[in-house]
């Protein structure tokens, strides 16, 4: 029986990641640590507020809160974040202050508490970084990565979970479109007819993540093999016209998950009709 923490508790991974963790029986707690008391509430009221449920208000920014919340816990998962690429460019003191300051923390809480098993989510943008987001999980990457160093005489492993953009995840494309055209939009905006992006679906993401956590010993991490799509092939799945309005600052045409594996020279590209299958339910 284990328990375990999930940073990011309310993000779209997060509370995805707790619906999952809640059909298995081997899990004897599991803690929510997030800083919006609203998204907490709603996520708690939806889920019943099952018993074995803790539920943390705290923000990775705060260590003090981080030591309490860690006490007894078997297994971290790390996925708060700040992960808006705009957002980032715009703020990107706050982008550091959370991603990197608040993944030490995490690290430091860890250790302290002699957590069994640390894995931290992470993110294709983090490989050759080009923008403040990108920047600030390589960097989280390298102080998760180096924790094994000082956590030797412990038991304590840290490993990293990287993968590329989830299907209709917070503030990604598939929502973001369906938004425009429920307000009326009869054209999609696309900032570089070539753009092409790694693809990933919840439901294996979160089979992804129980397997690297099953597989850690330390210091590995974990990349699936994902398909690519092309943005304007995301286009014609959504039957509907495109506009290109240019490429905005700090955004690659094609991420890279690691070494000569990139979603432009990808031999894996979904097709339109498997496409449309991928985004059934979350569009309308």
């Amino acid at each position: 029986m284990t328990s375990i923490l999930i940073t990011g508790g309310t993000g779209s991974f997060g509370s995805a990641y707790i619906k999952h963790l809640l059909k298995d029986e081997e899990t004897k707690k599991i803690i929510c640590f997030s800083r919006c008391w609203l998204k907490q509430k709603e996520l708690r009221d939806e889920l019943g507020n099952p018993s074995n449920m803790r539920w943390f208000i705290g923000d990775v920014r705060d260590k003090d809160r981080l030591l309490r919340a860690t006490k007894g816990v078997d297994i971290i998962v790390h996925a708060a974040a700040i992960k808006d690429l705009d957002a980032c460019e715009y703020n990107p003191s706050e982008a550091m202050l959370t991603n990197v300051v608040g993944t030490q923390n995490v690290v430091d809480a860890c250790i302290e508490n002699k957590v069994w098993k640390c894995l931290l989510i992470s993110t294709d943008k983090a490989v050759a970084p080009i923008n403040t987001y990108g920047t600030s999980k390589a960097m989280a990457e390298r102080l998760w990565l180096n924790a094994n160093k000082y956590a030797a005489n412990d038991d304590i492993r840290f490993s990293v979970c990287r993968y590329g953009n989830v299907v209709g995840s917070n503030g990604s494309i598939v929502p973001v479109w369906n938004k425009l055209i429920k307000s009326g939009a009869t054209s999609l905006p696309i900032t570089h007819p070539d753009m092409t992006r790694f693809w990933f679906d919840m439901k294996d993401v979160l089979e992804f993540v129980t397997e690297s956590l099953n597989q850690m010993y330390g210091n590995e991490t974990f990349m699936p093999f994902l398909p690519s799509v092309l943005i304007t092939d995301l286009a014609d799945a959504f039957d509907m016209p495109y506009h290109i309005i240019g490429i905005r600052e700090g955004e690659k045409i094609h991420e890279t998950m690691g070494q000569q594996f990139d979603s432009g020279t990808n031999p894996w590209f979904l097709t339109v009709d498997e496409i449309k299958k991928s985004i059934e339910g979350l569009i309308s």
